[in-house]
């Protein structure tokens, strides 16, 4: 089933004409605006950017993982392309004092900063629309959760809406096959990191030990099963994407966006953990329980795995039954709880929401969108949730066209009460497309299963 889809989906990339620009209307002149700023009650920083004229609605931006600093937009020309639209702007630091992992302040800092932007409004907003990124795409849809009337409507890009615990699992899933099948010998630590820096440094290890596996066949079978925990995408930027049989080419194209250049995407992984284990007070992450041999029954990744380990020669079922039986890491109870408490999603949407996704994100993989709405639909509120795909690689790799037809779907959903399909592929095509704004990728699509979704906690205690 998943190889059929990708081959459909290979053909409709071939295919796609892109008309951008053909029947734009004339870019609006720049806007006027003013800019405002304060700080919050816990000593963030907020910026506010108000046009003149203004269309009466107001943007809550959350930034995304990274430096404390404030952000009302994720781009400056995405940014200009709000403001000459009439659309007022807000966003905070978080809390400075915090973990880059700012979800314990977040929430609280964002509300302070639409509070205290309201005072300069000419008038109560029409709409607020929370507007996240990454991280930041996390923080709007738990706003959309907890807005309790300070917002209308949310859209979430590159969200990490899946939520942090599932985000730590399929990551560590990932990283301790690599040790323990490529460097068994080879001390390698994978939680409870002092610091960025160590992580960092396991990072650089994984690194090495994935040039050295890429060398031979029986290393790219246990690098494919690793990056297959580790829901690596298939189709790396600036190269064609696979065919759905081609096996080897896949997991080439994994190794290139797992572990090529001087600053790889598991060098990111890595030193993003600590911030997390730092947030949470302790390691909020856990192998011991695992089943491997299941995680990949599951997988659509399996397909590939056991094609390179029957072209290797090597046993995937003694691999997997290994993996199994040395998972012995534990999880620290009350960062698991903090985590559950700050950095995943109930899915008990109060307002609407649209996600915007890529379908090749390497550092969020695409996968979360089908586990988010899953808990959405579960928690009785997916007549709220709208998702929608653009054919592109590259974590948050929008174009500000596709960003705005967002906001403008949404907004209409707001403000008209149902969605008739204006958050349809062809819909947000063509207005992405007639804003004169840049190219758009808009296409049908649904994402394959999260490799690692097995849930997360069962009677107060870490269970796979």
């Amino acid at each position: 089933m998943w190889q059929a889809r990708r081959t459909r989906l290979v053909s409709l990339l071939a295919s796609m004409v892109l008309v951008a620009g053909l029947a734009a209307a004339p870019a609006a002149p720049a806007a006027t605006s003013t800019n405002h700023s304060g700080t919050t009650s816990d000593g963030a920083t907020w910026v506010a950017d108000v046009p003149s004229p203004w269309n009466g609605t107001l943007l809550l931006y959350s930034h995304g993982f990274g430096p404390l600093q404030a952000a009302d937009a994720p781009d400056p020309s995405t940014k200009q392309a709000l403001l000459d639209r009439g659309y007022a702007l807000v966003g905070s630091s978080y809390d400075p004092a915090g973990s880059w992992w700012a979800l314990g302040s977040a929430l609280r800092d964002q509300f302070e900063a639409l509070d205290a932007v309201r005072t300069f409004l000419p008038s109560k907003p029409r709409e607020v629309i929370a507007f996240g990124t990454s991280m930041g795409g996390l923080i709007s849809a738990l706003e959309s959760e907890r807005g309790n009337g300070r917002i209308d409507g949310a859209l979430t890009t590159c969200g990490l809406v899946a939520g942090a615990i599932h985000l730590n699992n399929y990551q560590l899933d990932g990283e301790y096959a690599m040790a323990k099948l490529l460097a068994p010998a080879m001390p390698i630590k994978l939680v409870r990191f002092a610091n960025p820096d160590e992580g960092l440094a396991t990072g650089k290890q994984f690194d090495a030990v994935a040039q050295q596996a890429q060398s031979t066949p029986q290393g790219r079978a246990r690098l494919a099963l690793a990056m297959a925990f580790l829901n690596v995408p298939t189709w790396a930027p600036g190269q064609p994407m696979p065919a759905a049989d081609d096996y080897a080419a896949q997991e080439q194209q994994q190794f290139d966006i797992q572990f090529s250049g001087g600053f790889t995407t598991m060098d990111f992984l890595e030193s993003g953990r600590p911030w997390i284990e730092q947030a949470a007070g302790g390691n909020g992450s856990w192998t011991v329980g695992v089943d491997f041999a299941r995680q990949l029954h599951r997988s659509p990744y399996a397909p590939q795995v056991r094609a390179l380990y029957r072209q290797a020669g090597l046993d995937l079922r003694s691999d997997l039954a290994t993996l199994t039986a040395g998972a012995n890491i534990r999880p620290d109870v009350a960062a698991v709880r903090w985590l559950a408490q700050t950095s995943v999603p109930s899915g008990r949407l109060q307002v609407p929401e649209l996600n915007l996704h890529t379908i090749s994100d390497q550092l969020v993989p695409v996968q979360q969108e089908g586990v988010y709405a899953r808990v959405v639909s579960g928690a009785g509120a997916g007549r709220l949730l709208r998702q929608a795909y653009v054919a592109r690689q590259g974590h948050c790799n929008f174009t500000p066209a596709e960003l705005v037809a967002g906001v403008l779907a949404i907004q209409h959903r707001v403000e008209h009460g149902r969605w008739s399909r204006v958050a349809t592929p062809r819909s947000l095509q063509e207005t992405a497309t007639g804003l004169g704004l840049g190219d758009a990728a808009f296409i049908p699509y649904r994402p394959w299963p999260l490799t690692g979704d097995n849930g997360w906690l069962v009677s107060g205690h870490a269970q796979r």
